[in-house]
This record gives structure tokens, sequence and C-alpha cells, in this order.
């Protein structure tokens, strides 16, 4: 799979369905064709899903279990991801429900029933809000899986990931065995993924008819806000983090990451930023190096609060174009889900569509949603990765200090 497809395929499907509908609205074989390949690949998706986050996620915290035999280091280097990673989600659900310019145009027509608003006005007590998260949280994990209950299949593997990590001795095979079953679905998924061009030219066939130039003017409203409160996070939040838990001054610590931020930036890659970072950390910021190498590829697998950002104001964006309320639950599943799936993403240009795919079926928005994003997704991509990476870069600093 090549990203550079993703917009031409788009715009090719879109383009071929005005085209018909204007110049040939009796040729339905084609609508009716591209509606086959669209559910065949949608639900290819799907499939792959809730394996994909299941074995991942064991095998993800299996191979942080050196984190609970350094003691301090570990302690403070997951305290401080959990931390700004929670607080990027919420900047980017404040941010959305104040600033929502795309609600002055009407959603795309696709859900039967019309959105209410950005919150429902019948939302249930705090107490059955709690029982219904916690009754998601604690499924059976066979029906987590079968059901694709995301927050149960979320819980159950981590929870699971945990008692293995404390109960295994050293030398188990266990952890190669979920590392080799998490490849082996990492396969097939690259497989469903290969399609993904033409799915994305199916669903933009299919969406012609409820996309319009309002819909065009809402997503780039969308990406404004988006960058918005990525700027906010990246250039006040973790700026002001970093000067007050280490005393470096904004100025000077954009002044020694310069490269490593920029390099992010390029390649929209904190995999591929991971040797400039570790380099920066060492020569330019005073981190241990030994410190710094466990920290930056820590960092770079599960730290990732621009990407966090993005899948909650994004879920907040399609709820409202496919015309689906958001009541205070699915609000609180859009901060749980965000927050482990974010974890997940793949340093990878592009890599956090596969934590919008999860926060989406959570949430019960249609995974057409995702052809919408991919419009705009990588130039957004690239102003994240550089968030990501910088908040990986204070974190090494942090740990140094106070480990």
């Amino acid at each position: 799979m090549n990203s550079r497809w993703f917009a031409p395929m788009l715009l090719a499907g879109a383009l071929l369905g005005w085209l018909l509908a204007t110049f040939a609205p009796d040729q339905s074989w084609l609508f009716e064709l591209t509606r086959i390949v669209q559910t065949t690949f949608l639900t290819a998706l799907k499939m792959i899903i809730a394996p994909l986050i299941f074995f991942s996620l064991i095998s993800g915290v299996l191979k942080l279990r050196q984190t609970s035999s350094m003691g301090r280091l570990g302690g403070v280097t997951l305290t401080y991801y959990f931390a700004t990673t929670s607080i990027a989600i919420c900047i980017g659900l404040i941010v959305v429900f104040f600033i929502h310019p795309w609600t002055a145009y009407p959603p795309l027509s696709v859900m039967p029933t019309p959105p209410s608003g950005l919150l429902s006005q019948q939302d249930a007590s705090l107490g059955t809000l709690i029982s219904g998260v916690l009754t998601d949280m604690f499924a059976n994990p066979f029906s987590a899986l079968a059901d694709l209950n995301i927050l149960g299949i979320l819980t159950s593997a981590l929870l699971l990931g945990l008692a293995a990590a404390m109960t295994l001795p050293s030398d188990s095979k266990w952890p190669d065995l979920f590392d080799q079953i998490t490849q082996t679905i990492f396969t097939l998924a690259r497989w469903v993924l290969n399609f993904l061009p033409l799915g994305l030219f199916a669903i933009a066939h299919q969406l012609t008819a409820d996309v319009t130039i309002d819909t065009m003017v809402s997503l780039g409203q969308f990406a404004l806000v988006v960058l918005g409160a990525t700027a906010f996070h990246g250039l006040v939040v973790l700026p002001l983090m970093a000067w007050w838990l280490t005393g470096i001054s904004p100025w000077r610590f954009f002044q020694q990451t310069n490269q490593a931020l920029f390099t992010a930036f390029i390649t929209s890659s904190s995999a591929a930023t991971l040797p400039l970072s570790l380099q920066t950390a060492e020569e330019r910021l005073g981190v241990d190096r030994n410190k710094a190498a466990f920290v930056l590829p820590l960092g770079a697998t599960i730290n990732m609060d621009g990407t966090a950002l993005f899948e909650g104001i994004a879920a907040v964006f399609l709820a409202y174009m496919f015309g689906i309320d958001l009541n205070v639950a699915a609000i609180v599943m859009i901060f749980l889900v965000t927050m482990l799936a974010s974890a997940g993403a793949p340093g990878i240009p592009s890599g956090s569509m596969a934590g919008v795919q999860v926060v989406l079926i959570s949430v019960g928005i249609p995974l057409e949603g995702i052809a919408l994003l991919l419009l705009i997704e990588r130039p957004l991509d690239t102003f994240r990765t550089a968030v990501n990476v910088e908040g990986d870069l204070i974190g090494s600093m942090i740990a140094d200090k106070y480990s």
C-alpha cells in the first residue's frame, strides 16, 4: 500500500460518481458494483480489527515487562506519557465542543436520524453512565471479540497482558508466541490494506451524492481546528511542562531540538526520527544515554499526543457529519478508547488511521468517514508527528531528572 494513491483514488471515485450522476444517471450497475466493493472492504477491515487490537496489546504489554524491573525510570516515564496523552485528548475534546464551525452546514445525509446537538439533553445519571462503561469494559473477552466491543477488547487484553507480565518467568516462550501471532495478523492486515485504494475509490463513488461544497468547507474547518489545538498543545502545554519540571526555557528547548522536530515534520514518522531523537537527547539536551535509549523508543511506540488529540476531534467531527448524537457516555468512550488506541498507533505516516477505525467503531460511526479524513490527513500528520516527537524528547528529560 502506498499512501500517495489515497487522494488520487478518492478524487477519481468522486469525479466518476459526479460524471455518472450528471450525464448517465440511469447507469445504476456501477453504483451497485462500487457498493459491493465498499461493503466487502469495510467488512474485511472490521474482520481484522478485534484480533489485531487484542493480540497486539497483549504483545506490547509483555514487551514492556522490563519496565517493572527498571523501577523508578519506568514509573516516571509511563506516568508522564499517560498524563500528556490524557491532557492532549482533553484539549481536543474541549476545543471541539467550543469551536465547531462545521455545524453551520448540514451533515451528510447518511444516517436516518439527524443530530439533535453535540450533547444529548437526556443524558443518563452519573451512576448509570459509570455502570454502563464498566459493563462494557469488563465484558466476557470472547463476547467482546465477537460483538466488536472495543472497550471490552482493550480492557481484556490489557489485564491479561499485565497478569502474564507479572506471572511468566523471564525465559518464557509466551511473549514470543504472542508476538508471532501479532505479526501474523499484521500480515493479514497488510493483505487487506493492499486494496485500500480500491476501497477508497468505491467509498468516494458512493459518497458523491452526499458530498457537496459545504462538506469540503466543513472538512477545511475541521483541519483548522485540529491544527489550532495541536499547535496549542505543542507550543504551549508541552514547553511549559518542560520549563516547570526541568527548568529549560521554551526558546532554548526548541533551539536544541529543531533538527529532530523538523525531521519528524518532514518524514511524518516518529520511528524514522528515532535515531536523530536519541542523538538530540544525549548531545543537545544532556540526557543520559542509557535512559534515552529506554524512554525514546518506548515513546515512539506508546506516546502519541498529537495522534490522540486528532482522533478525539475526528470522532466528534464525523459524528456530526453522519448525524450521530453524542451523549456523555459516548464522550467518555471516545476518551478511554482514544487513550489506548493512540498508544498502539504505529510510528509511520498515516499510522493513526488504524486507531481512528477503533474509535469510530466504539461509538457507532460509519467507517466510510475515514475516506473524508484521508483527503486532508497527510498534511495534518506532519504536524502531529512533530508534536509526538516533541513529547518524547521532553519525556526523556523528565525521566532523566526524576529517576
